[in-house]
């Protein structure tokens, strides 16, 4: 066969097997269109026929039955059940320490528990107290992994937390402060407030207890649980135009945190009679840690209320064996700073109260003019020659709404 002819034969062998494969695929089509139609023909039969016997309602009643489905033992609204409950960890530093709180699904500090805790590198560490806190100070900075050991009756996280111990003091507020306050019922108020008013040691025969009257000062007390129960509109009555309120103290025997127990109710009933307020710390730090500890505190205390006074650190002597009674001057000095420096930087303004000889013998005073300066000085006129704004001139006053003897005080805040 020539070549002519080869190629004829094989353009006819493909037409012939195209034509083939074009009259399957149509066949094919066919019935598949014939299935489908059946299909659809059946589900329009069996739906119409649903139709004509069930109401769409009584179809989708089982939507509504709640036996229908089994229920998932471990959801209630959305929330996961436990078997047992669960305990976090919350952890910060201030500087070159760690402090760790043990919480409940409830975000609150759980006691009465012997929690151990890891920390990689540099070994256990025991709630000694069982008060749901653990501090450890005096670390290198960097970044250290802590973990909670198992608890019986708990469930505890699985994975460390990582926390980064800094290695310079920041003067900012601790978010973290109010698991650190207590409540006087929770400690021995007996050993733990102990404040002694240094001013009465260097008061004179010519101070006065009567309401003075100063066209240039404003007229003012400061009070705490001493007074016990206040009629502030007695007292707004009398002429007393502002008040600093005693929030709280630092125990000179143990350094816990505690709030005065008749703070809230001082300052709510104190501006609800229109008295400008303040607020005053009494302080037991031995240090600047500490100190940024105390300032923390009074912030979360005052978050709800607006200031009219600046924010006082109160130092004087616990009796004599108070923690911090034996501190320098210099170091007095440095906690009087970072309290003040915190509270500034939270935006309050800040201040210093002392009587005049701790102010020139306990204090380094020229360290602190930058603050708002508190004297207390119980004679007919101050000796102190530093640039104080007010002046508290006797502990032994009477004010109408009060039971008690108080302290009063003239400012020249403007």
């Amino acid at each position: 066969m020539d070549s002519k002819l080869r190629a004829q034969a094989i353009v006819i062998a493909v037409c012939v097997a195209a034509l083939a494969i074009a009259m399957v695929f149509y066949v094919n089509r066919k019935e598949e269109a014939a299935v489908g139609n059946g299909q659809a023909a059946f589900a329009d039969q069996t739906q119409n026929t649903l139709s004509e016997t069930y109401s769409d309602t009584e179809l989708r009643a089982f939507l509504r039955d709640e036996t229908f489905f089994d229920p998932d033992p471990t959801l209630a609204s959305g929330i996961i059940v436990r078997e047992t409950p669960q305990l976090y960890l919350l952890a910060s530093s201030v500087y070159k320490d760690i402090r760790v709180t043990v919480v409940d699904e409830s975000g609150q500090a759980v006691r009465g528990k012997s929690f151990y805790i890891t920390v990689q590198n540099q070994g256990e560490y025991k709630d000694l107290d069982q008060d749901g806190i653990i501090y450890i100070p005096d670390l290198t900075a960097g970044e250290y992994f802590v973990s909670l050991e198992a608890v019986e009756g708990y469930d505890v996280p699985l994975d460390p937390m990582r926390v980064s111990v800094k290695d310079q003091l920041e003067y900012t507020v601790i978010e973290d402060i109010s698991f650190y306050i207590h409540e006087e019922s929770e400690i021995n108020a007996e050993k733990e407030d102990t404040k002694e008013a240094s001013a009465i040691t260097d008061a004179e025969e010519s101070e006065t207890t009567e309401v003075l009257e100063a066209t240039e000062a404003a007229f003012g007390i400061d009070v705490s649980k001493w007074q016990k129960d206040i009629d502030w509109e007695a007292v707004a009555a009398s002429g007393v135009t502002f008040a600093i309120i005693r929030c709280g103290y630092r125990g000179s025997s143990t350094g816990c945190l505690v709030e005065d127990p008749y703070f809230l109710r001082n300052i709510q009933g104190a501006k609800d009679a229109g008295i400008d307020v303040g607020v005053y710390f009494f302080t037991q730090a031995v240090n600047e840690v500490e100190a940024v500890e105390e300032a923390s505190m009074v912030v979360s205390l005052c978050r709800d209320y607006e200031l009219d006074y600046p924010v006082f650190i109160d130092t004087e002597s616990a009796g004599g064996n108070g923690r911090a009674d034996q501190l320098g001057a210099a170091d007095r000095t440095a906690v009087c700073r970072a309290f003040c420096t915190t509270i500034q930087n939270a935006g309050y303004q800040a201040g210093v109260y002392a009587s005049r000889n701790w102010y020139y013998e306990r204090l380094e005073d020229e360290k602190l003019q930058e603050f708002v300066l508190w004297d207390a000085e119980y004679r007919e006129a101050p000796l102190y020659t530093g640039n104080y704004s007010i002046w508290q001139y006797t502990s032994n006053g009477h004010i109408d709404g009060i039971n008690t003897r108080v302290d009063l005080d003239l400012s020249y805040i403007r």
